[in-house]
């Protein structure tokens, strides 16, 4: 049996009907792009986030690019994060007219090395932009604490965090704007693109409605040049549905995590490890090995597909050459990358799967 890294088909089945249910009501509501379900989702979204205001977008990276976008970020400027993410935070980043501006990770959480940000703070930077990676959350106060010195904004990249907690606050909540993803394979996932961005800042929500709708207020007149990126009902009434469950997918995931710490702590794989101060939603089970690429062909020959995330870092990729990084400037990035995988982990995976996943890692390992 091929077990991947990532599956939703029984998920979907165990909620099908009322996924059918949604999408029915949608269809014969008369109303399919910016309704009820929608605003619906944004303020219970917001909502379970701990924030006032939602703003639905087609897609994360759209809604890392509105929310830099909103927060006046622009050509000839700086934004700090890093270069262990998804091409999406950087290219969200580009797409302003900005420059990103990188930092190293912690070489333990693989998350951003927050020490390192004011070193690279310059004139032109005007945002920082911290990715709580794989489920867990940057150190926050730290990042909040450079805001306010120097004056910086700050928009969290939470794709990969729905739901994860730092020191008693939700991700997407410590910041001017949030940024969330639903795709797929997200801790939160629709049946296609979607995105949200989230704020306590009415006057920055203000702004993000216009931006998401050609700059416009009213219909056919633009107070400003804006975009079409509008998260639809149909994703939205799905997603509703999804949310109610989101907690009971966060304990499985957490139920996972914890099985894979007990049955994998005999073997020399680097598990994951969790920053104080945080609750890790466990979007990915990261390990790392030295032998990390035979290990992964090793797993196929078991019919069992693992990732990884990610296996260039941004800085090394050809169409990032321009910011004038090179190999050898972030050595713990550029280390990890060679080392990390990620084993399956969704709530619909069996204990059953789980433990030929571990079975054939020590087999392999032995």
């Amino acid at each position: 049996m091929t077990i991947r890294v990532w599956a939703y088909l029984r998920e979907y089945e165990q909620e099908k009907e009322e996924v059918f249910a949604a999408v029915k009501k949608v269809v014969e509501s008369g109303t399919l792009i910016l309704g009820e379900n929608v605003k619906l989702f944004e303020q219970e979204f917001a909502g379970y986030c701990g924030v006032r205001y939602g703003l639905g977008v087609n897609s994360g990276t759209d809604a890392l690019f509105l929310g830099l976008k909103a927060l006046g970020i622009g050509a000839g400027e700086e934004v700090i994060t890093v270069s262990n993410t998804a091409v999406p935070t950087v290219s969200a980043i580009v797409s302003t007219g900005a420059a990103p501006r990188f930092v190293d990770i912690d070489p333990q959480t693989y998350l951003m090395d927050t020490t390192r940000i004011e070193r690279v703070i310059t004139e032109k930077t005007k945002c920082i932009l911290p990715v709580h990676l794989y489920g867990q959350c940057v150190d926050m106060d730290r990042v909040r604490d450079l805001a306010e010195r120097y004056g910086l904004k700050v928009l969290e990249d939470c794709a990969q965090s729905h739901g994860a907690v730092f020191k008693g606050k939700k991700a997407g909540s410590m910041s001017d704007a949030a940024a969330f993803s639903f795709y797929p394979t997200k801790i939160l996932g629709g049946y296609g693109d979607g995105g949200m961005v989230i704020t306590d800042d009415e006057a920055l929500y203000k702004k993000l409605l216009r931006l998401r709708f050609y700059g416009m207020e009213k219909a056919y007149y633009a107070l400003e040049h804006g975009y079409n990126s509008r998260l639809d009902e149909l994703h939205a009434a799905i997603l509703r549905g999804k949310l109610k469950h989101l907690d009971c997918y966060l304990t499985r995931r957490k139920e996972l995590a914890a099985r894979y710490d007990r049955m994998l702590a005999d073997t020399d794989l680097i598990l994951p490890i969790t920053m104080a101060g945080n609750d890790h939603a466990y979007y990915l089970y990261v390990c790392r090995h030295s032998e990390r690429d035979r290990i992964v062909e090793e797993l196929k020959k078991h019919d069992i597909f693992v990732n990884i995330s990610y296996p260039w870092p941004i800085h090394t990729m050809s169409g990032y050459q321009s910011f004038g990084y090179k190999e050898g400037d972030f050595p713990h990035t550029e280390k990890a990358a060679r080392k990390i995988f990620s084993l399956p982990m969704y709530p619909s995976l069996t204990d059953d799967e789980q433990e030929q996943v571990v079975s054939a890692l020590y087999a392999i390992l032995k």
